[in-house]
């Protein structure tokens, strides 16, 4: 039973972005195959499996490097809430613990007229040159995150 939860395990993680041992176990699941947190704590340890921005990875997998724009694109998707402006600053509302995530993609891509950014928890402020640039670029922001 090891063996095949372990090929299953290889398997998921080679050919999807799995984010989570809950993702992983509800995976298995669908595979017949039940495991609870602490098997997969220590399979995914001894596969060697590592864990990135983009979820797991298996040993020896490089990730795929994306342009910024494009990274920036994917991760506003996957964590931006909502956009507002506030004079020169753009306030972006992530799920808890994705602040930090996306202020590093924002930074990566250097935005035309983005001074820098502070994150949080769920909160990120991006401080801009301008109130015509605030604007811009939250504007831009909701477009890639297909929130406009």
């Amino acid at each position: 039973m090891k063996s095949r939860r372990l090929a299953a395990i290889r398997t998921l993680i080679a050919a999807s972005e799995i984010r989570s041992q809950h993702e992983l176990a509800g995976l298995l699941a669908r595979e017949g195959i039940e495991a609870t947190q602490a098997t997969l704590s220590r399979d995914l340890a001894e596969l060697g499996v590592l864990k990135g921005p983009d979820g797991y990875r298996l040993p020896g997998d490089l990730p795929a490097v994306l342009p910024p724009e494009a990274a920036l694109g994917r991760a506003l998707k996957r964590e931006l809430i909502s956009v507002d402006v506030g004079g020169t600053l753009v306030v972006l509302k992530t799920p808890i613990g994705h602040g930090n995530a996306l202020a590093i993609e924002i930074d990566r891509a250097r935005l035309n007229g983005a001074l820098g950014t502070i994150a949080g928890d769920d909160t990120v402020f991006l401080a801009a040159r301008s109130e015509l640039s605030a604007r811009r670029i939250a504007k831009e922001l909701r477009t890639l995150a297909e929130l406009a």
